[in-house]
């Protein structure tokens, strides 16, 4: 327990400086020759680890399961919403298409999420208490009664039974589509992962137009451009959406921001970025002919997946990393005590 008051080097270490004993010698800083200006005592440190530990616990989240489960329930919710509103419209191939999308995307998802659990029984352990205030416990009754609409709609739908049970259920999973796609922005946000964490005023409405984007592109993909009019529509906005808020959640939060433009992450989203904007311009200029309309689909689809890779790879990254958590809680403190409002770090 006492290494890291007794060891040479413990504590906050340095990435890329000398050991701990060797910057022990006193620099001076502002003054005049002779003394008269404040003296530092150690060196400015990078902080990599607090005694050889993160700050914060990383999430124990694992990849590809979270971001493909992200994605799917995000494709699934908007599908749901799409199929409704061409069963209204009386539009039968967008109707089965967003159904079918639905049903598999709901599957799917919930697949990835027991994978990523573990244990299948950890799933319905979660519906052992209903918690308002937590976004996990929130989701898990919004994914459940949505899994069970989805799927049993989508069978329906495939052997052609029941056709007012295809309705009802339609209609059930439409109410809660639009609330999966977006509540997993607000449960990433919840955390106290930097990253997330600053960004939860926009993830929310990040994932709600890359869901929309996504949703949209995959039945434009399977569905006559004569019927695929809301799915167009649905997909250019939703890309817009997400475009515009995802440049502010790269660049309005200072220095846990960074982690959105750097390595991995950064390398994700900007393909992403190019995959979404090229979706949303094609879907416009060419999205009224087959071939257009399904480039354009697979596109926005493959923007969307790539963004939720991004913005997990981006959130995993400022939780390893203590400057993420250090930087923004000195600047805190010392607006307090200045008696100011505080600022993020640029």
């Amino acid at each position: 327990m006492t290494e890291g008051l007794t060891t040479p080097g413990a504590g906050w270490r340095r990435a890329d400086g000398p050991a701990a004993e060797a910057r022990g010698k006193r620099r001076r800083r502002g003054g005049r020759r002779g003394g008269g200006g404040e003296v530092a005592m150690v060196d400015d440190a990078t902080f990599t680890s607090y005694y050889g530990r993160p700050i914060i616990k990383p999430p124990v989240w694992k990849s590809p399961d979270v971001p493909l489960y992200l994605f799917l329930g995000g494709m699934a919710g908007s599908s749901s919403i799409l199929a409704a509103v061409a069963d209204v419209t009386s539009r039968p191939v967008l109707t089965r298409v967003g159904r079918y999308t639905a049903g598999g995307g709901a599957i799917a998802s919930v697949v990835f999420l027991i994978h990523d659990l573990g244990r299948p029984e950890r799933f319905l352990h979660m519906l052992r208490v209903f918690k308002p205030t937590s976004p996990l416990s929130v989701g898990s009754y919004i994914l459940a009664p949505f899994g069970a609409a989805a799927g049993a709609t989508a069978a329906v739908e495939l052997l052609g039974w029941f056709p007012r049970l295809k309705r009802f259920g339609g209609v059930v999973s439409a109410l809660f589509g639009g609330p999966l796609a977006t509540y997993t922005g607000v449960l990433l946000a919840n955390t106290a992962v930097p990253s997330w964490h600053a960004a939860h005023r926009q993830l929310p409405f990040v994932f709600g137009g890359s869901a929309m984007a996504a949703g949209g592109g995959m039945t434009m993909v399977f569905t006559p451009v004569a019927e695929a009019g809301p799915s167009r529509r649905t997909a250019v906005a939703g890309a817009a959406i997400e475009l515009a808020v995802m440049h502010r959640v790269e660049t309005d939060h200072g220095i846990v921001s960074e982690p959105y433009h750097e390595g991995r992450p950064g390398t994700l989203l900007r393909a992403a970025r190019a995959c979404t904007a090229a979706g949303a311009a094609l879907t416009v200029v060419a999205g009224r002919r087959r071939a257009g309309a399904v480039v354009s689909g697979l596109l926005l689809a493959a923007g969307s997946l790539l963004t939720r890779f991004g913005v997990f790879e981006a959130g995993m990254a400022s939780a390893r990393d203590p400057k993420y958590t250090v930087v923004p809680q000195r600047e805190r403190l010392a607006a307090r005590q200045n008696g100011h409002a505080p600022t993020v770090s640029r």
